[in-house]
């Protein structure tokens, strides 16, 4: 599989909508089913935690800990009202037949 640069409001929604869809994710989990980069996109992560989008949890696993992500109602409703409508005016390359 093949991965296409994406813009990074398209980022955003996809981190928000995955952890929608699955609650709550460990980093590796979430940047995995994302297809992102730890090095290059913690800062979006670090940002959307700031802002309020998703919040942030560390747990002791043994001597590790892990850091664990969950979507708040902010970043949900943000999805609903500025970037569900943002896809719809300009959608992704290769989406709905539009290139």
């Amino acid at each position: 599989m093949s991965y296409e640069h994406r813009d990074r409001v398209y980022i955003i929604k996809d981190i928000i909508l995955k952890l929608a869809e699955y609650g709550e994710l460990n980093q590796t989990a979430l940047l995995s089913y994302c297809g992102l980069n730890l090095a290059k996109h913690k800062p979006i992560l670090d940002n959307m935690e700031r802002k309020g989008l998703i919040s942030r949890r560390e747990e002791l696993y043994g001597n590790k800990r892990i850091t664990k992500y969950k979507v708040t109602e902010n970043g949900l409703e943000f999805c609903r009202k500025v970037l569900e409508p943002y896809e719809e005016m300009f959608p992704r390359k290769g989406r709905r037949g539009d290139r």
